[in-house]
C-alpha cells in the first residue's frame, strides 16, 4: 500500500471553518522515559527526532459534534511553538499549522472503539503570516 504512517493535509482539510488556540503550548511527557528516570522526559517524533508539544485547538466548525470541537495537536519543533498573538475582542487565537499530517487509531477506551486521529504538525503561525512560510518557532519565555 502507498500510503504508509501519518497522512499529509491541508489546514483547509481539517479546519475548513478555521482552528483556534485554547490555553498554551505543553511538552509532551514520555511515560517511559519518567518511569526510567531519565532527567529529560520529553516525548520525541518517532521520525525526526524533534521534540513533541501540544497545543488543544477548538474547531470552528458548526456541525462537529458535541465534545469533537476541541481536538490536540502535536507540533514536533525542538523549540516551544509560540502561540499567535492573541487579537483583541476574541477570546480565543487564530491559529494556521505548517505540514499538517493525521495518523489514523483506533480509540479502544469506550464502550464502541471508534476511529480517530492523531494531528501533527511542525509550526504553527497565525493566519495573515500562513501564506509568506513564516514558522513561529521562537524560544517561549
Amino acid at each position: 500500500m502507498a500510503i504508509q504512517g501519518a497522512i499529509p493535509l491541508g489546514q483547509d482539510v481539517v479546519f475548513p471553518h478555521g482552528a483556534f488556540v485554547v490555553g498554551e503550548v505543553e511538552k509532551l511527557e514520555d511515560f517511559d522515559r519518567k518511569q526510567a528516570g531519565d532527567i529529560d522526559t520529553q516525548s520525541r517524533d518517532k521520525v525526526t527526532g524533534l521534540r513533541l508539544w501540544a497545543v488543544r485547538v477548538v474547531d470552528a466548525d458548526p456541525e462537529s459534534r458535541r465534545g469533537q470541537a476541541e481536538v490536540v495537536v502535536k507540533i514536533a519543533a525542538e523549540h516551544q511553538p509560540v502561540p499567535p498573538a492573541e487579537i483583541p475582542g476574541l477570546p480565543f487565537r487564530p491559529v494556521v499549522f505548517q505540514n499538517l499530517t493525521a495518523t489514523p487509531w483506533i480509540d479502544t477506551n469506550r464502550t464502541r472503539p471508534r476511529l480517530a486521529w492523531s494531528l501533527k504538525a511542525t509550526g504553527m503561525t497565525a493566519p495573515g503570516a500562513a501564506g509568506k512560510g513564516k514558522v513561529d518557532e521562537g524560544r517561549a519565555a
